[in-house]
């Protein structure tokens, strides 16, 4: 005979779950955090149920109060939280119970489906506040870091290979703007999160006269202009987990932008392209080889994505197959959810201070950038200028490069007369194309890599992150 547990769910059972199902149905082990959110709907509740006449003053006091003891309890980690109670809900509402014996009638006209709903939306919305003000933090390290070295010029690069150069900061003000995109997508996210579902019940709502709209302003499930925003249907209210999806959607792509920067930072702090130096605090040695430093904190930013991106395959999978409404198979959105709101945050945080912690190597970067191979389509548009069409100007300047490649110089060391074999259009004012002071100061169009171009975007960002 299996030991049953002394919980029962309801009386309509005549035991509680078995030990072994108890534990594998049990969600406090994860669903605990959810803890301050739940005090405080329970304390919305609690105040809606006494304006509608279904508590007294004096049980309505004294559920406050007793939340409140709770609450001071488990933020000094003094709560002993009961697995048998499965949930974070049940473990508050029996310890209430027990202290206040008013607590009985805290779940009046709510079912712990529409509870965890508003929890978990509430939770979010935090979590999206703080991600997003950790994403700020981020943009201004990369503006930071690119405006200390504005005058640097590295190589940009396609299919890993030299293509033309570019400034540092504008490499970084790249992913500058792919955050900007993720900050909106949360900012999106938390509007469609910020919708109150309390009131739905268990799936059909309430015959009692909830006061759902005031719950919904209580806790800040309000519009711009003030008015409550209350879920419009109770089946959908119940079993919709589309903001987590979101989230986590959204969550995926900042954790690839957060890999791509990351991989490329791997690339620079490499001994073969050494273009920056990350401080000791942000890397690491080897157990074998003493020389090594390797860049730990950019690799692990890297492959935390991938667990992030499974986060949202598994939300996806969860609830491909769920008919309404609410089904327990939904309990295993939290960890889900937890795990990628944990992970894309510490990858945030730590991929600033990593580049707080960075500097660059300006004579490297510099010399790679003086490569002229770089300055190759500059010298085809140096053709287009001279009226040849922009196809046969390429396929010339392929065979100045092939020319120079067979006599073992670099193009700029090329002369006039030898161009000029090549092609009659070339003249003694081609060596200005290899004057790369000139040649980024050609790049004038808005979003190029042009000095002047560069030093708008950078003072364009340090206005936007300083009102921010």
């Amino acid at each position: 005979m299996k030991k049953q547990s002394p919980v029962s769910r309801s009386g309509r059972f005549g035991s509680g779950p078995a030990a072994d199902a108890a534990q594998f149905t049990e969600s406090i082990s994860f669903d605990w955090r959810l803890w301050e959110h739940d005090i405080l709907g329970s304390l919305a509740h609690a105040a809606m149920l006494h304006k509608i006449g279904l508590l007294s003053k004096t049980e309505l006091t004294s559920i406050q109060n007793t939340l409140g003891a709770i609450a001071k309890e488990i933020s000094a980690a003094n709560f002993h939280w009961d697995p048998a109670l499965e949930d974070v809900h049940m473990n508050i509402e029996a310890e209430l119970t027990r202290r206040a014996p008013a607590g009985a009638k805290l779940h009046t006209g709510r079912s712990r489906n529409d509870q965890v709903a508003l929890d978990l939306r509430m939770w979010l919305r935090d979590e999206i506040v703080s991600l997003n003000r950790e994403i700020r933090a981020l943009q201004f390290s990369l503006v930071n870091l690119g405006s200390k070295y504005s005058h640097v010029i590295i190589p940009g690069y396609t299919h890993v290979q030299r293509a033309q150069p570019v400034y540092f900061a504008h490499h970084l003000l790249a992913y500058t703007e792919m955050l900007e995109r993720d900050h909106d997508r949360f900012s999106d996210c938390f509007w469609r999160t910020n919708i109150c579902p309390l009131g739905s019940g268990a799936i059909a709502g309430s015959t009692l006269p909830l006061d759902r709209e005031f719950v919904a302003k209580l806790l800040g499930f309000v519009d711009t202009k003030g008015n409550p925003r209350v879920t419009q249907n109770s089946m959908d209210a119940v079993s919709d987990r589309d903001f987590v999806v979101e989230f986590c959607s959204s969550a995926a792509l900042l954790a690839v932008h957060l890999s791509r920067l990351a991989e490329d930072v791997v690339l620079w702090s490499s001994s073969e392209f050494s273009f920056i130096k990350i401080s000791d605090a942000y890397t690491t040695g080897s157990s074998l080889m003493p020389q090594k430093k390797n860049p730990d904190v950019a690799e692990l930013v890297r492959g935390k994505s991938g667990r992030v991106i499974g986060n949202l395959m598994a939300m996806l999978t969860l609830l491909k197959g769920l008919p309404m409404t609410y089904n327990r198979d939904l309990q295993e959105d939290k960890e889900r959810l937890f795990d990628t709101a944990n992970t894309v945050q510490s990858s945030v945080r730590l991929t600033a201070a990593m580049l707080d912690n960075t500097t660059v190597n300006e004579l490297t970067c510099n010399a790679a950038a003086r490569d002229a191979a770089l300055l190759a389509t500059d010298l085809a548009d140096y053709l287009v200028r001279k009226g040849m069409p922009f196809r046969q100007a390429h396929h010339v300047v392929g065979a100045v490069v092939g020319a120079a490649e067979r006599e073992g110089r670099t193009l700029d060391q090329l002369d006039v007369t030898t161009l000029k074999k090549i092609d009659a259009h070339f003249d003694k004012d081609v060596s200005d194309i290899f004057d790369l002071k000139k040649a980024m100061s050609r790049r004038e169009m808005t979003g190029a890599p042009g000095t002047r171009q560069v030093a708008k975007q950078l003072a364009r960002w340090q206005k936007i992150l300083r009102a921010s």
